[in-house]
């Protein structure tokens, strides 16, 4: 069987974060949603997804595919239902596509050509960029029990206060010393090399993953995941951090999801509840227009590369792009396109040149190389988010 995992209808709905990577690559709980599948079906999945985003995430065709939707994440009993698919059929779940099974792989208007299988078992999917926070406690709980069954801790140093123990997990490397870890409202899971510096103050669910940091100090209760290679200091509050990202100082992250390469200035802050405690609207590069999530609390959702300089203020519900530099006093507007340098007092146009400039060093100083191959999917965002920058 050769696995495939698809964007989907949902894909402009989780802008700006599927502008840089397939649907597959969003991290949710403690893994990739790639990650979860490759897991749970023991095998490599290949993406079918953007043309501009297929040189780094190549496709692969087999003679019998079987095709997933990748907002969907996987569990035993769809696990089950997968494999129990032939050739031409059709999985749905209440009128969604989940997946399908096929010798080619097939365009939306030539799937009603297959047969139709419904699931109806549960099963947890994200089908809007605040879907990543709001359902990252569920996606954490399922990943813990997942990777954690059957396997035993590295012992967790005596220099801690713990509190449910039994729900602490840290992996090969992992270190913590002189800080408060309490599981009670959610597992804590430490990944290997990951270290958490005296001092900190942990409430679960959290997911620090591999090689990740939480400098001395840091505040934070869940659920929240910071994803690999990143740094958090500070308040972080049910947030979802991609990896490669620092927020390394004071300030307050909550209701959050920042994507890979991003950077948070000192003592920045996000708001994440409107002053009429109203549901919290948030732009939607599908519509374009701002939605309504349904929520009360919503903060920030920021997308690969993007940076805020010190003491910046992000307002209830803020939307950052691909590419953004925001500075200056003030609260800057709740929509900003990729590819804007200012802040509250206006913009400019964030010439690619430049971005890919700063964009090399800050990913050289983690042992990651700024190559063509990323250039030219910037150069496309670029291009692609030209009609928002109205400066």
């Amino acid at each position: 069987m050769n696995y495939i995992l698809f964007d989907g209808s949902v894909r402009n709905n989780l802008l700006p974060f599927t502008f840089t990577r397939p649907v597959g690559e969003i991290r949710i709980g403690i893994m990739t949603i790639k990650e979860k599948w490759e897991a749970y079906l023991k095998n490599s999945i290949s993406y079918m997804t953007e043309d501009y985003l297929a040189t780094k995430y190549p496709l692969v065709v087999d003679r019998d595919n079987l095709c997933i939707n990748a907002s969907f994440l996987p569990n035993t009993q769809l696990i089950k239902a997968l494999n129990e698919l032939k050739e031409n059929q059709a999985l749905f779940y209440n009128e969604k596509l989940v997946a399908y099974r096929s010798s080619t792989v097939l365009q939306n208007d030539t799937i009603d050509s297959l047969d139709k299988v419904v699931f109806n078992g549960d099963v947890l999917s994200i089908a809007y960029t605040w879907d990543i926070f709001s359902k990252n406690g569920e996606a954490l709980q399922a990943d813990f029990d997942f990777l954690t069954k059957g396997r035993v801790s590295q012992p967790i140093s005596k220099t801690n206060n713990l509190i449910h123990p039994e729900r602490i997990f840290l992996e090969e490397g992992a270190k913590v010393e002189y800080s408060i870890l309490n599981a009670t409202d959610g597992p804590i899971y430490i990944g290997e090399n990951a270290e958490i510096w005296e001092g900190s103050l942990i409430r679960g669910g959290l997911a620090l993953c591999a090689n990740a940091t939480i400098k001395m100090g840091g505040k934070l209760y869940g659920p929240t995941t910071i994803g690999p290679h990143s740094k958090v200091c500070g308040e972080v509050s049910n947030s979802v951090i991609f990896g490669y990202s620092s927020k390394g100082h004071e300030g307050y992250l909550g209701n959050a999801v920042l994507g890979e390469w991003c950077n948070i200035g000192a003592d920045s802050n996000n708001s994440n509840l409107k002053n009429n405690y109203a549901k919290v609207r948030l732009w939607n590069y599908a519509t374009e227009k701002f939605e309504q999530t349904g929520l009360q609390f919503c903060g920030l959702m920021m997308g690969d590369h993007s940076k805020t300089a010190i003491n910046t203020m992000l307002n209830t519900g803020t939307v950052v792009g691909v590419n953004v530099n925001v500075y200056t006093p003030g609260f800057p507007r709740n929509f900003i396109p990729s590819f804007s340098w200012g802040g509250a007092s206006g913009f400019t146009t964030y010439m690619p040149k430049k971005a890919f400039e700063a964009a090399t060093v800050m990913m050289d100083r983690r042992g990651v190389e700024f190559n063509q191959v990323e250039a030219d999917i910037l150069n496309h965002v670029f291009e692609e988010t030209k009609k928002w920058r109205k400066y």
